[in-house]
């Protein structure tokens, strides 16, 4: 089964932030599971975060695929917060996937409902620009509040 005969147009859009100094991660976060094992509950996003993590350490292969991935820092606090996958192995791919390679751990971070342009409804990844254009809001400054209005 492909991306392209699975659906995740109705996922709500999460800000993403660091578990251990609240830094916004990313703007664009799904739920999602790990696919070479559905048990474990992660957060994904499809656009490499922008100044808010960094590589660190060497790339790895898991036991259970063969991905190549390297792990993920928080610029702000230093902790690991999860892993690219670099190069997908051709079962992952293969799978039904979402097409994100920026994996977040639900230990390492936390996840806000964005909510749509009115500001009253959540927003859904289906209703979610490709590609959104940078805006003069810092979002490292928004508070928790201001997500969930």
């Amino acid at each position: 089964m492909s991306v392209s005969s699975c659906t995740f147009d109705d996922r709500c859009v999460s800000v993403l932030c660091c578990r251990f100094c609240q830094q916004v991660l990313s703007t664009r976060g799904m739920k999602a599971v790990l696919l070479a094992d559905t048990d474990v509950d992660l957060y994904s996003t499809d656009i490499p975060p922008s100044g808010t993590v960094d590589f660190i350490g060497s790339c790895y292969f898991t036991d259970i695929c063969k991905c190549k991935l390297k792990n993920i820092a928080c610029l702000k606090c230093g902790n690991v917060v999860g892993y690219h996958v670099i190069s997908p192995c051709k079962p992952c791919l293969l799978s039904c996937n979402n097409g994100h390679f920026w994996m977040f751990h639900s230990q390492a971070v936390f996840g806000i409902n964005r909510l749509d342009p009115s500001g009253v409804n959540v927003l859904l990844w289906g209703n979610l620009p490709d590609l959104e254009e940078s805006t003069d809001e810092d979002t490292t400054c928004i508070s928790e509040e201001e997500y969930i209005r």
